[in-house]
């Protein structure tokens, strides 16, 4: 199970819809207690791709996030992007690309701006696909 607060929650959908028309994404910082993974802290990060199908997050972004996540003696426990045009789930390229498979990975789908839809996943060596409960904590 995932817990994350809801204003990490709105920053990660306000993030995503921001990118439009491209994909957006970014890193989640966390910790894990008795298998359950706490989202702490949310880092939105640039997609110097610039595309509506792919991303790749901005180098020093992603080292400035990692260094914050180690001083505030959290864990990197996954990342996000958005699909602003296909729904919530990895494509062939997010699960060919998904390097760690103790990495959560979280997928925002904007094909309803209105009603956007959060998942997150496992995706284990062999890229199969495991979907996380997710729980909103206000």
């Amino acid at each position: 199970m995932i817990q994350i607060n809801e204003e990490d929650y709105n920053t990660i959908i306000k993030h995503a819809k921001d990118g439009l028309p491209n994909e957006a994404c970014g890193l989640l910082g966390g910790i894990v207690v008795d298998g359950v993974t706490y989202v702490k802290k949310v880092y939105c990060l640039t997609n110097i791709d610039a595309s509506r199908e792919h991303f790749s997050m901005d180098p020093k972004e992603q080292f400035a996030a990692i260094k914050d996540i180690r001083s505030n003696k959290l864990q990197l426990i996954g990342n996000f992007h958005s699909h602003p045009e296909t729904p919530a789930r990895p494509s062939e390229e997010d699960k060919r690309l998904a390097y760690d498979s103790k990495l959560l990975y979280g997928i925002v789908s904007l094909m309803n701006e209105e009603a956007p839809v959060l998942k997150v996943f496992h995706i284990n060596e062999a890229k199969e696909v495991s979907v996380e409960e997710v729980m909103i904590i206000s």
